[in-house]
């Protein structure tokens, strides 16, 4: 655990501190944040680094415009900064104050929408980065596919010394994020919400019934979807939208829910290992999950939706940057076949390419227009897609 292991994100990390005062790098707790900014951290003297969950750090900002004042020529990382959101708008004051770049760099285990005053009192002076769990291509390395959807991208999961503590680690993750995490958002109840991501991992990516999880735990429909919300804001599952086009069919409205992370899935479902993921019935949901945390890892401007028509027709994700459409079925098989679902969802979409991502070792024509693809094809295919004009 003590070595390094590069993340795709930092380029991008570095340069938004060379262009803009504050950069606010997001993610769930435990991903990496802290390591990847330490890493880039390390050996300047012109940087400071407070974590707000540490009792003398937080001591230090009891008087944060004094203190802060004192430090205008470094770069002040604020880790956890959603422990004391009220100091957005003094960093506002002090960035206008200096003007300089590369002033703040923020952490935090809430999305922006959490985060409002961030985006209200720091707008047109900070960039969002989202740094995710591993992905494949950080790690692929120094692991197997199958570890990989077992015990997810956390790293104290993924590279744990055995399957055990790994699945101890998650467990731990998930008791903490409920009891402890979650207590600075109001209007929940730590019982109900386990129970409520027990039940999205049971039915990890498939369409919500918001009224149907409120009957089962003996609430509104409108307490589930602020569930769900709070649920996304910290980074925990991610809800897919359906695909809105041209096309005249009738397409279901409800958003699809995957859980953020395979481990966690895995964990929620009492799933200690490979094999038992593998014989249970969320397993090809899984295998959705990572492909879904992959693309949006790698690129995170691209729309990703996907396509289902109450006669049946289907695609498990559409990528879009405005203009060009490459749809994707996800198919947990080293012999994918589609079924005609999915090729009628092809033709009343008409994307400019179609891929079967399996985990496969290397991809193949299956029809003219279709290919099977691994998962690093996948995402190499779609960036060259993606980047012709």
């Amino acid at each position: 655990m003590n070595s390094f292991y590069p993340r795709i994100l930092e380029g991008a990390l570095k340069v938004s501190l060379q262009r803009n005062p504050a950069t606010a790098l997001l993610g769930p707790r435990q991903c990496g944040k802290s390591t990847l900014v330490k890493h880039i951290l390390s050996g300047r003297e012109d940087a400071l680094y407070l974590d707000l969950e540490r009792p003398s750090d937080l001591q230090k900002l009891a008087d944060a415009e004094w203190f802060l004042s004192t430090q205008r020529e470094k770069l002040v990382c604020l880790d956890e900064i959603q422990r004391k959101p009220e100091l957005f708008p003094l960093l506002r004051s002090l960035i206008d104050e200096t003007g300089r770049k590369g002033m703040y760099l923020i952490l935090g285990s809430a999305s922006r929408e959490l985060l409002q005053q961030s985006s209200e009192s720091l707008a047109g002076r900070i960039s969002f980065k989202h740094l995710t769990p591993f992905l494949w291509s950080e790690l692929k390395a120094f692991t197997t596919m199958e570890t990989y959807l077992s015990q997810g991208g956390f790293p104290k999961s993924l590279l744990a010394e055995n399957e055990e503590v790994s699945y101890e680690w998650r467990q731990d993750f998930i008791t903490t994020f409920l009891e402890r995490d979650l207590l600075q958002f109001a209007g929940f109840k730590p019982l109900t919400m386990r129970r409520l991501w027990q039940m999205l991992a049971h039915t990890n990516g498939q369409t919500a019934n918001f009224s149907a999880l409120g009957s089962s735990l003996g609430v509104s429909h409108t307490t589930i979807r602020n569930y769900i919300d709070l649920l996304e804001g910290t980074f925990m599952l991610k809800q897919v939208h359906p695909y809105v086009g041209n096309t005249k069919k009738r397409l279901i409205k409800s958003p699809k829910i995957y859980l953020s992370d395979t481990g966690i899935a895995t964990a929620l479902l009492n799933l200690r290992n490979f094999e038992q993921a593998a014989g249970h019935p969320v397993f090809g949901s899984l295998w959705e999950t990572a492909v879904l945390a992959n693309l949006r890892g790698h690129y995170p401007m691209l729309d990703i939706s996907f396509y289902r028509t109450s006669h049946g027709s289907e695609i498990d994700f559409v990528v879009s940057n405005g203009s060009v459409q490459v749809a994707v079925e996800c198919k947990a098989t080293l012999a994918p076949k589609l079924s005609p679902g999915n090729y009628s969802a092809i033709e009343d979409i008409m994307p400019k390419a179609v891929f079967v991502a399996a985990p496969v070792q290397s991809g193949y024509p299956m029809k003219e227009g279709i290919e099977v693809a691994s998962l690093p094809e996948l995402l190499t295919r779609i960036g060259e897609i993606m980047e012709q004009r």
